[in-house]
């Protein structure tokens, strides 16, 4: 039996494609006799189950997952777990004692049968779900809560990152404000990596959109405004 876990800095991640990396256990007689941490090489439509079945993994754990995403699981004959919460090591203890459950689906967004084995994504009418595991993304103008929504997504000097349940805020520099044409695509695959849930911005071209979308990224445009005032709108849909 060799087993893949969604991480996401040693917890079970809330979405088994936007994850860092997979833990992936070997269990013989039942015992682990392997562990090893695999990269995610990325969150592209049907292709997450291929390689995983690659590389023999015949069961997934992770906290949520689209309904189209299990069917190209099972597919590829890997047994899908998920709703699941906590540590790797608290999971993988759970699951070789045989009290590991499936829960309620983690995801902060609604899935669909989107093409090629890709989830759509609640469209961008400006209602955001924040739970555990959202990870907010505000295109700023500047450092701090004062500054405006920039309403250039891949121009944007700042992205804005917000854990609205933990209440933690981070700033980074957007290492691709000033690339040449494709900003916004190299942008988008940029809070890709960061495991962004959602995207609050003025404006995105068609190809970030996609490249967005593809990576599960729920888009809400029309936005301005102080990046406070945007976080204070926002707050009502924490609960």
């Amino acid at each position: 039996m060799k087993i893949a876990i969604a991480n996401q800095d040693g917890d079970v991640a809330a979405h088994f494609g936007r994850c860092p990396s997979y833990t992936i256990i070997d269990v013989e007689d039942g015992r682990v006799t392997q562990r090893l941490e695999v990269d995610n090489p990325g969150h592209q439509p049907g292709f997450l189950p291929r390689f995983l079945a690659e590389k023999g993994v015949n069961c997934i754990i992770a906290g949520g997952m689209g309904p189209r995403a299990q069917n190209l699981f099972a597919d590829q004959g890997i047994q899908t777990v998920t709703g699941i919460q906590g540590s790797i090591d608290d999971v993988i203890e759970q699951h070789m004692a045989g009290r590991l459950q499936a829960g309620e689906d983690m995801c902060g967004h609604r899935h669909g049968d989107g093409p090629d084995g890709g989830e759509e994504h609640a469209p961008p009418n400006g209602s955001v779900s924040a739970r555990a595991g959202t990870r907010i993304c505000i295109s700023s103008k500047g450092r701090d809560l004062n500054a405006a929504v920039d309403p250039r997504f891949g121009r944007a000097p700042f992205f804005m990152f917000l854990d609205p349940v933990a209440r933690r805020i981070e700033v980074l520099p957007n290492p691709h404000s000033d690339d040449g044409q494709g900003a916004g695509i190299q942008a988008a695959r940029f809070l890709s990596d960061k495991n962004v849930s959602i995207l609050l911005t003025g404006q995105v071209g068609p190809n970030a959109e996609q490249v967005l979308k593809e990576s599960g990224i729920q888009v809400v445009t029309g936005v301005e405004g102080r990046i406070r005032d945007v976080i204070q709108k926002f707050a009502e849909e924490v609960k």
